[in-house]
């Protein structure tokens, strides 16, 4: 467990779970203490032994890969909290979800407020969520990169999620991603723009770096 953030409003915690060590992270308002918890890996133990002493409202999903909610049975058997998830990903959850959440949509957690984020291009119902200058960003965005895409068009979409809706946040937004270590949108932006002017190839997918090309 790593404490990713601790502001005056809000606590983030980042948990590395599963097989394949995906985030999970618990999001906590410090004024009410109530949280919710973004993915479910698996090993529901080591996410229930952090929510004793706060009062889980949501289970949020970013995207329905298997390495984001094989965990999803077991854990929401033991909170009984709503399932929130685009419905372009609820298909590829092993239980039916209890909301669909929209682009543009605002959801709370206590005091806090979540700005719900469409993103798709890695998966169709791929999810980004902002919080008091925060991006829980599933696996759209990594440092130095997008997520996976599997074919042109995908990626050309997670492009135009990354470029059109993540971008214009503010410099200093933290990135949270669904594998991995934080980044700072900055960073990303000027690494971007370095790969925007070079050429590439019509058919890029695939594992995309700014600076290096992997299919």
């Amino acid at each position: 467990m790593e404490i990713v953030v601790n502001s005056s409003r809000v606590i983030i915690e980042r948990l590395e779970l599963g097989p394949y060590g995906t985030n999970s992270y618990l999001l906590i308002c410090k004024k009410t203490n109530a949280c919710v918890v973004f993915d479910a890996p698996g090993e529901a133990g080591t996410v229930l032994a952090r929510l004793k002493e706060h009062h889980p409202r949501n289970i949020l999903i970013t995207h329905g890969h298997v390495d984001h909610v094989e965990g999803l049975g077991e854990l929401k058997s033991f909170l009984n909290v709503p399932v929130a998830i685009h419905r372009a990903d609820a298909s590829a959850l092993p239980l039916p979800a209890d909301v669909f959440l929209e682009d543009g949509e605002i959801i709370s957690c206590g005091a806090l407020e979540l700005q719900i984020m469409h993103t798709p291009g890695h998966t169709p119902g791929s999810l980004c969520f902002l919080v008091a200058g925060y991006l829980i960003a599933g696996d759209t965005l990594f440092p130095g990169g997008p997520g996976h895409t599997r074919s042109p068009e995908d990626f050309r979409q997670v492009l135009e999620s990354v470029t059109r809706k993540i971008f214009t946040l503010p410099d200093e937004t933290v990135v949270l991603p669904g594998h991995g270590q934080a980044t700072i949108l900055g960073r990303e932006k000027q690494a971007f723009q370095a790969f925007s002017v070079r050429p590439h190839p019509a058919d890029l997918c695939g594992d995309v770096l700014w600076d290096l090309v992997m299919h």
